[in-house]
């Protein structure tokens, strides 16, 4: 029998841009490698040799996404955890100091001592949901483009595009519905649908854009996600020029589809339609006020998935 395996062996992993820090618990082994694909198949050979119950990795935004997607080819036995879950074990066992040995070493100790629930998601599911909603938004827009010349051509020649309409209206139907099926047979996408679709205004499909475009929300802090969706307002300031502040980079494919939803939610949603109307009486541009609320939404949207708790009205009066 494998005393490595007797020993119930449990694997932190802290995430850098750079690096990789690793510790090896209860065998106090602590090593680094660079987060690259040379350092992280030097990690998991060291790594399977231990036959760990857990891999526990922090979620920080996609920079573990390689190595995780290395743990699932591996059939090493992974976690993606919540920063947040493992903030609060810090604080119960009074963990204050902080380098990148104790970081690791926490995250180790997190698993060891809660043992949380292994991530059943497979990264291969994850990039197969996101090029769903991405060809979707692709057959969207030249759809949009033929029913615009539509418009402009002559009645003769709206022979050469209604059929092609129709092509396109049934891929986007076979499309939405290998997406729902995608949804119901993962239960972490399970979960996470139902907390999106609780808020009124979030649909199937821009909960289906959110699960696999932004799989950091609910791990990151408002302010990160509001940038990473490219909702937070940036200053434009040179020596005495000031300018408006403006939105910029992001996910723009997630704020197209958050875009939309937010027509829905001005009519169906009470705290983004109250937000927005106070918005306009104060004198903000339209477009402004749609941008503003859909930063709101966004706050929202961190924190209930963070929470793991559905819509309530109440959460939008911060």
């Amino acid at each position: 029998m494998n005393t490595n395996t007797l020993q119930n062996i449990h694997v932190g992993v802290d995430t850098g841009k750079s690096k990789l820090d690793i510790y090896i618990r209860p065998l106090d082994i602590f090593f680094t490698v660079s987060n690259d694909e040379n350092g992280i198949k030097e990690a998991v050979q060291t790594i399977k040799k231990y036959h760990p119950q857990r891999v526990v990795v922090e979620a920080t935004g996609r920079l573990e996404m390689p190595f995780i997607l290395a743990c699932s080819q591996a059939q090493l036995p992974f976690v993606i955890a919540n920063p947040i879950h493992i903030k609060r074990f810090a604080g119960a066992i009074g963990r204050r100091a902080k380098t990148d040995k104790l970081d690791a070493n926490l995250i180790a100790h997190y698993s060891e001592a809660i043992q949380p629930k292994l991530t059943q998601l497979k990264p291969e599911i994850m990039r197969l949901m996101s090029e769903l909603v991405a060809r979707r938004h692709q057959i969207m827009t030249m759809q949009t483009m033929e029913k615009n010349r539509l418009q402009s051509m002559p009645k003769s020649l709206a022979s050469t595009i209604n059929p092609v309409l129709k092509v396109f209206e049934a891929q986007i139907e076979k499309l939405e519905k290998l997406i729902v099926a995608l949804i119901r047979i993962i239960p972490e996408y399970q979960a996470k649908n139902e907390i999106l679709q609780s808020v009124p205004g979030i649909g199937k499909i821009c909960a289906a854009s959110i699960i696999s475009n932004v799989p950091e929300l609910g791990y990151i802090s408002n302010k990160q996600a509001a940038s990473l969706i490219g909702v937070a307002p940036m200053s434009r300031e040179s020596g005495r020029y000031k300018g408006k502040r403006v939105i910029q980079g992001g996910r723009a494919q997630v704020r197209t589809v958050l875009y939309m939803a937010m027509m829905s939610a001005l009519q169906s949603n009470p705290v983004i339609k109250t937000t927005y109307q106070r918005l306009l009486a104060a004198g903000k541009p339209k477009k402004v006020a749609i941008i503003a609320c859909i930063r709101k939404m966004v706050v929202i949207l961190n924190s209930m998935l963070r929470d793991g708790s559905k819509w309530d009205a109440n959460m939008g009066e911060n």
